[in-house]
């Protein structure tokens, strides 16, 4: 097939644009052109500009080598490059015989589900081992906070079937580099599961909490149609290591399940996991993160300062941004997982503290949005070892629940207040999303003071780019420390721990993802290397 890139049409075009221009871009006739699919679909909606989207797209012809030998020189008609998936391995294959036990995923987030999904498709039948519960009862226990202020420590919006992704805005797309096209794969088996097939194309796709719900379930039961088993309610609270060589684990039941190969897929709020493999002599390091609020504006006020006059266009949605700032102290102050159109929600996984994070429908139809304003840290802010970041962020939640009033409400404040220094008492025009609540109070004292300092000195140059961003009204919500996993469990080419063989950590909590792509297409590589092991000699 051939590919072309920027190909550019109005928002609004007629259905049979795509094909004349298609046409007209390789100087073909109708009867040459086979089919065409788009691979991709942006759009330019900057104020001053005509509204068009920007296509990417995979198309037949009857003489493929003799359009692109006419189009030699043309840089945005190539051959298509092949974004198919290819298993490295297969059920039948003699040489998967190096052990007669089965693979083990520890998790069942985005990491572990891919993982698990890859090992049962190429017949290895893994045990996938959740300390939380399905994704259903998991959705119950999560509003159970939200609504009624109870927390069930093993089961909330970071852990359980789904992981930490499942309550977020559901976006689709990384920065990390992927020559191997492994985010297709994750993205076909979205749509597989019943994701909108649009996912395959737009340039920034999100699915939305509720979808995954359902999509989540589906995938479960593909693995378990394949052989796999997905056990829920199975804490792992011990590594059986001899001479640096995984021969089991430990479950909270009483149960010794031996295992050679394990899939370290825990996320990074799995902080009683990571001291038992640390207490087993897994080698990690402490690794930067960041800090800060969640801040809410009226939807709208982004839409206009983003798109101007093309604001509101139903085919464009809800606007996001994504902003930084170097502030003069030397902190980096960034925005972080911004939610068009949704909420601000309760994120804690330990009993007296409270974590924030963002969350999207798939119709961003909300009045607020909201995103992380963080401020990067490093182990020189908090050293002590491998689990000093843990006991940093322990220190941060336990300070905001207290500020909050020791009943899991967040502690807010307005930024006009915050950007003068004295405490907040009512609310403006901005009413919060948070639930179970915000209590309105200084957040002067809910961070370090370099990260109050940088983020005072980042919302005005925020306003620069964003017209309203520094509004008075808009709230600040803390606080937020889970942007990314604060240590490394090392791995080393082959995927497994650096001193601890059949050992492999993946995955965000690892310090080796950050989202629900990066994490998938992270499972796609490790179940990969358990396979090539498997095949080793």
């Amino acid at each position: 097939m051939i590919r072309i890139t920027e190909l550019r049409l109005p928002i609004d075009h007629a259905p049979q644009a795509l094909e004349s221009a298609i046409l007209t871009q390789l100087g073909i006739a109708s009867k040459d052109l086979v089919r065409f699919e788009v691979f991709k679909r942006s759009y330019d909606a900057r104020k001053n500009s005509t509204l068009t989207f920007i296509y990417t797209l995979d198309v037949s012809v009857r003489d493929e080598a003799s359009v692109l030998k006419k189009h030699m020189h043309d840089p945005h008609v190539r051959p298509s490059p092949d974004t198919s998936y290819h298993f490295v391995a297969m059920s039948g294959d003699h040489r998967l015989a190096k052990s007669d036990l089965r693979p083990v995923v520890i998790g069942f987030g985005p990491c572990g589900i891919f993982a698990a999904l890859l090992l049962a498709q190429m017949g290895l039948k893994p045990i996938v081992l959740e300390r939380g519960k399905a994704v259903r009862e998991r959705t119950q226990d999560t509003w159970a906070l939200w609504r009624k202020k109870i927390l069930n420590p093993e089961s909330n919006v970071q852990f359980g079937e789904g992981g930490a992704g499942t309550f977020s805005d559901g976006k689709l797309w990384s920065q990390v580099k992927d020559p191997n096209f492994y985010g297709r794969k994750v993205l076909h088996e979205f749509v597989k599961a019943g994701a909108p097939e649009e996912i395959l194309y737009v340039s920034k796709p999100h699915i939305g909490t509720f979808r995954l719900v359902g999509m989540v379930e589906k995938i479960r039961q593909e693995i378990i149609n394949l052989g796999g088993e997905v056990r829920f309610g199975q804490k792992v609270i011990g590594f059986d290591i001899d001479n640096h060589v995984l021969q089991g684990l430990h479950m909270e039941s009483g149960e010794y399940l031996r295992a050679d190969h394990v899939v370290l897929a825990l996320g990074h709020s799995a902080r009683d996991t990571f001291e038992k493999l640390l207490d087993a002599g897994v080698y990690m390091e402490a690794k930067p993160f960041s800090v800060g609020f969640r801040i809410e504006h009226p939807q709208s006020l982004i839409d206009r300062a983003r798109l101007g006059p093309h604001a509101g266009h139903p085919l464009i949605g809800a606007a996001d941004y994504k902003l930084v700032h170097h502030a003069k102290n030397g902190r980096s102050v960034y925005s972080f997982c911004m939610c068009p159109g949704g909420t601000v929600v309760a994120a804690t996984s330990e009993p007296n503290r409270v974590v924030t994070n963002g969350m999207s429908q798939y119709s961003r139809n909300e009045r607020n949005a909201n995103a992380g304003i963080v401020v990067g840290i490093d182990p020189h802010d908090y050293p002590g070892g491998p689990l000093a970041g843990i006991a940093f962020q322990r220190e941060l939640e336990s300070r905001a629940f207290i500020l909050g009033g020791s009943n899991y409400q967040a502690p807010g404040q307005l930024v006009g207040d915050f950007l003068q220094g004295k405490p907040s008492i009512e609310f403006g025009g901005v009413v919060p999303s948070y639930k179970p609540g915000v209590h309105l109070t200084d957040l002067a004292t809910s961070l370090p003071g370099y990260a109050i300092e940088a983020i005072r000195e980042a919302i005005p140059a925020f306003e620069k780019k964003i017209k309203g961003f520094a509004m008075p009204d808009a709230v600040l919500t803390s606080v937020e420390t889970r942007t990314s996993s604060p240590l490394q469990i090392k791995r080393g080419s082959d995927y497994q721990s650096i001193n601890t063989k059949g050992l492999y950590p993946a995955g965000e909590g690892a310090g080796y993802a950050g989202g629900i792509m990066s994490a998938g297409i992270d499972g796609i590589k490790v179940a990969e290397a358990i396979a090539l092991d498997l095949m080793s000699v």
